[in-house]
């Protein structure tokens, strides 16, 4: 029992010995006037007195509304989820892989029989520490105990979030977030990975942030009606994004999470998201752009040649589509605009163009208080990845057709068979093309 609510419980019981005692006193006391024949009303005004002053007795401060007081602390929830991976079911060639996607699908060596060694692997571990500590501070902390760096080392703990959002109003419907959070460029970004259906994220809009993350300051806007709005659409099942505002702008470091910045360019990303009811139906269309310079850090190969390594342009628009699975949901993105690519033919790194996106369709069938989601993705990116070796060069056309299951809240079942087609080519790969299928496993546990 709580200290503060066993000395209350304690209090009380004393108070009812004495007023017994004091009872049977005051009864005592008037059989004894009863004897000198004074007034009966006498017993009862004193008898009211010594309740009155027991009453009055201090309690244990306590907040309005008869609870214990709140501290801070006391605001603060705790939930996470894990997630461990299997990709080596039915692959019909190795070398298809993806380094931004999954370090444990397929393989990057150069080696002319290189094998994949596709065993279990811990895709993510991540706990949420987050809260209201006061009426205008919310802040949220997220570190993940399964990252992975390029050694091939696993489970590393890093940093994924730690902001916090100053709100201007009551309804906190103006809010300025400081720290590393999601940069707010495009939804499928925006979308957590314990909620999104396929298991990585499409390179087009992916490419644009990897781990779609930076240190910066963004202003968010949206009503209080709009934020539950939101809030049910993850709650409820509906694959949401999350409340990253109707209307976002900020400035961001442009060198990714956990990166010292390369160059003093600080790079500026807007967006503007609206989810419409429409009858049964929810749309959420939407617009961003984000500007900047990207500067290489040790990602150029020897005699590679950029012609202004810390300052080379990073810019994009894109646009988005979401229908709601009630029951049936489509999510489209896509992008277009210019960046770092690999020239094969040059051995340079050029500002080029790029553009692709995505298209998903998905459905949900409720069973009693299961959930099961088919769906099915296609996926189309030429351009660059700037935070890869070289600025590696892609060129990607995959499809995908998946199931996820969820039969209680704590525990989600995927499985999903990629079929493949991406060029990524760099310094030591120049020629590379990788066509294959792979059936790929996922355990998610939510708690």
């Amino acid at each position: 029992m709580h200290p503060e609510i066993k000395g209350i419980t304690e209090l009380m019981i004393k108070r009812k010995i004495v007023a017994i005692l004091l009872l049977l006193t005051c009864a005592v006391y008037a059989q004894e006037t009863n004897k000198q024949e004074l007034n009966k009303q006498d017993v009862k005004n004193e008898v009211m007195r010594i309740l009155d002053s027991i009453n009055k007795a201090k309690l244990p401060e306590t907040k309005s509304g008869g609870g214990i007081e709140e501290h801070w602390y006391d605001r603060i929830s705790l939930r996470g989820y894990a997630q461990i991976r299997y990709n080596g079911l039915l692959s019909t060639n190795d070398k298809v892989s993806c380094d931004q996607c999954d370090k444990s699908w397929g393989t990057t060596s150069t080696a002319p029989d290189a094998k994949a060694n596709n065993g279990l692997f811990i895709r993510r571990a991540r706990l949420v520490f987050s809260g209201q500590v006061h009426p205008n501070l919310f802040f949220y902390f997220q570190p993940d105990f399964g990252s992975s760096p390029s050694t091939g080392v696993q489970n590393f703990v890093q940093i994924r979030d730690l902001y916090f959002d100053i709100s201007f109003d009551k309804k906190r419907e103006y809010r300025v977030r400081v720290g590393q959070s999601k940069i707010p460029y495009g939804f499928e970004n925006m979308q957590s990975s314990s909620q999104r259906l396929s298991l990585d994220r499409a390179d087009g809009i992916n490419s644009s942030i990897a781990n779609e993350r930076d240190l910066g300051i963004f202003f968010y806007w949206a009503p209080a009606e709009i934020r539950k709005r939101f809030e049910m659409l993850v709650r409820d099942g509906y694959k949401g994004s999350g409340d990253f505002g109707v209307f976002a702008f900020g400035v961001y470091n442009g060198q990714i999470a956990n990166k010292m910045d390369g160059n003093r360019d600080l790079n500026v990303v807007t967006r503007v998201s609206y989810p419409f009811v429409i009858g049964s139906q929810i749309i959420e269309p939407g617009i961003q752009a984000y500007t900047g310079k990207w500067a290489f850090t040790g990602e150029i190969s020897s005699g590679v040649i950029v012609n202004d390594p810390q300052y080379v342009k990073d810019q994009r628009v894109g646009a988005t589509f979401v229908l709601y699975p009630r029951p049936f949901g489509i999510q489209t993105e896509y992008n277009f605009g210019t960046g770092p690519r690999y020239n094969t033919d040059t051995n340079t790194v050029d500002e080029t163009d790029l553009n692709g996106g995505y298209v998903l369709l998905n459905y949900k069938w409720d069973i009693k208080k299961q959930h099961i989601y088919p769906f099915v993705k296609f996926q189309y990116y030429d351009g660059g990845k700037k935070y890869e070796k070289d600025a590696r060069s892609y060129v990607v056309r995959d499809y995908e057709i998946g199931i996820e299951w969820q039969p209680i809240k704590a525990f989600e079942l995927t499985a999903q068979y990629v079929i493949a087609d991406r060029t990524f080519e760099d310094s030591a790969l120049p020629i590379n093309r990788q066509q294959g299928n792979v059936l790929r496993l996922q355990a998610q546990f939510n708690f």
